[in-house]
């Protein structure tokens, strides 16, 4: 499976920018499927997901300003992101868990300016 987010770029603090992730086969909703970030000078952590069960988690950071949606018919899933911080500054990834095999797309960069 591939994955190809599109959607980075750079933004104006307090604006908004939508992350896409297309998957090159069809998306199972029984699948794990969302964004993941790393921060320069952290480690990736999660943002925001969809679950196997269906449910959406956040990361803590978020504090609402992030919307998780997906397209079962076109094998997206969209990350909206709006109130964006310098802090949101970080390089995103979509992940894909199918089982035990978790796919990573290439990345795409986000920046915030003050």
């Amino acid at each position: 499976v591939q994955l190809a987010e599109s959607g980075g770029g750079l933004v104006q603090a307090g604006g908004s920018l939508r992350l896409s992730c297309t998957a090159s086969e069809s998306i199972d909703q029984m699948h794990d499927m969302g964004w993941y970030r790393r921060v320069p000078g952290k480690q990736r952590e999660m943002v925001a997901t969809f679950m196997g069960d269906g449910s959406q988690r956040y990361a803590d950071f978020v504090k609402g300003r992030f919307t998780i949606s997906r397209d079962q018919d076109k094998n997206t899933v969209t990350l909206q992101m709006n109130s964006l911080e310098r802090e949101d500054t970080a390089d995103y990834w979509c992940r894909l868990a199918v089982g035990y095999y978790v796919y990573w797309g290439k990345g795409t960069q986000v920046i915030v300016s003050s």
